[in-house]
């Protein structure tokens, strides 16, 4: 493994849109080398002074050209912008040695420079923020806690669903509140996706076609898949003698978003890019993100595990503390709401990427690829590290 290259300490946030939250503020008290690079020096100024940061990180005016001079060896890059751009400004710091990070998922794109920024002794930090990032520390914390009940080597079957969305605090006729760009939610919809139901893989071109209705907590929500989800069971180190009968990671909405989306979906059937560009232009228009509104956020990640008995057809192994024909449930539930300070969607997204953020400046991150914290013990830490830092989440377990 090559030596990790030294922090310096001065860290360039890239973007200050609606998930630049109380994260960017949290670095701040950690470092004084925080520079926020937005459209113009102007807009950055303004980012500041709204987050109440003004003085305490340095506005300027993003270029890649303009970043990349002011670059250094160990300097940090965290991008708010779209995961399209990533690829770009990763070049640029495996060129000037500097470290990534982001929130967003691994594109294919970036995974080819993971070598190059190996080798350059960077840490490439991505999958660090609600979801895909907080959603991956309660299922490794989740699967942990099974493994050590059930045991590896025990047959068994189980269901593990992780659901997140964004939505409005006060539900509203169109039952969406936009946290993100309208395009990236249309662009989203119209990605086919994959995952387990009834022991076997699905996939569906059309993702909202397999919305289904969701309990949380008592409360009725709508979910669908979302992405690939097949790949998080290696990621999650569930064990292989373990049975997969559901496994899907995806979105939550509010229950009657399907109904109330019926005309989106009908123009995401047959709309051309130009054409979904315009009807995201539209939706903007249609339904914007004011002062006063409120958002809130949901994300339930829940594991049940079954080990075979007599009342369930198998004859299965006993197994210490979980009797034959026994479930193992356990169930992670974060529900915040917005206030006028900052939106549930900042803090929740801004607040892990900067802990990340701060695990690249104090060197416990190893150079190479890093998906949020990517064992047990690490997401432990840094549950227990958002917890301190006042991001509340319940854990439920039985069994």
């Amino acid at each position: 493994m090559p030596d990790l290259v030294p922090a310096t300490g001065t860290v360039h946030w890239i973007g200050a849109g609606l998930s630049t939250g109380s994260g960017l503020a949290a670095l701040c008290e950690h470092t004084d080398g925080v520079r926020l690079w937005h459209r113009t020096v102007e807009r950055a100024a303004e980012a500041l002074d709204r987050l109440g940061l003004t003085g305490r990180a340095e506005p300027l005016a993003y270029t890649l050209d303009a970043l990349t001079e002011r670059l250094a060896p160990g300097d940090v890059v965290v991008s708010m912008l779209p995961a399209s751009e990533h690829a770009a400004l990763l070049a640029a710091c495996v060129a000037r040695r500097a470290h990534f990070a982001c929130s967003s998922y691994v594109s294919d794109a970036v995974l080819e420079q993971v070598p190059a920024a190996t080798g350059a002794g960077i840490v490439v930090l991505a999958e660090a923020g609600l979801d895909p990032g907080i959603d991956h520390l309660f299922a490794h914390s989740l699967v942990a806690r099974a493994r050590q009940a059930i045991g590896d080597d025990t047959a068994a079957s189980y269901r593990l669903t992780s659901y997140c969305g964004g939505i409005p605090a006060v539900p509203d006729d169109f039952r969406y509140r936009f946290s993100w760009a309208p395009l990236g939610v249309l662009n989203a919809l119209r990605s086919p996706a994959r995952y387990i139901e009834n022991g076997t893989e699905s996939v569906v071109d059309r993702p909202w076609e397999a919305t289904r209705e969701h309990l949380v907590d008592g409360e009725t929500f709508e979910v669908y898949p979302n992405r690939d989800s097949v790949p998080f069971i290696e990621q999650y180190e569930l064990p292989r003698a373990w049975k997969p009968l559901t496994f899907v990671r995806g979105t939550l909405r509010l229950d009657g978003w399907l109904r109330a989306w019926d005309t989106v979906f009908e123009q995401l059937r047959t709309g051309d890019d130009a054409g979904i560009a315009a009807l995201a232009q539209e939706l903007a228009a249609a339904h914007p993100t004011t002062d006063t509104d409120r958002d809130r956020v949901v994300l339930a990640v829940s594991l049940e595990v079954q080990v075979p008995g007599s009342g369930t057809g198998g004859a299965g192994d006993q197994v210490e503390g979980v009797g034959n024909g026994t479930v193992w449930s356990g169930s992670y539930l974060l529900d915040l709401e917005g206030d006028e300070e900052e939106s549930a969607m900042a803090r929740c997204v801004s607040r892990p990427l900067a802990l990340g953020v701060r695990h690249i400046l104090d060197g416990s991150l190893s150079p190479g690829l890093s998906r949020a914290a990517e064992t047990a013990p690490r997401s432990e830490e840094w549950l227990r590290e958002l917890g301190d830092q006042g991001l509340e989440f319940t854990l439920r377990v039985e069994g």
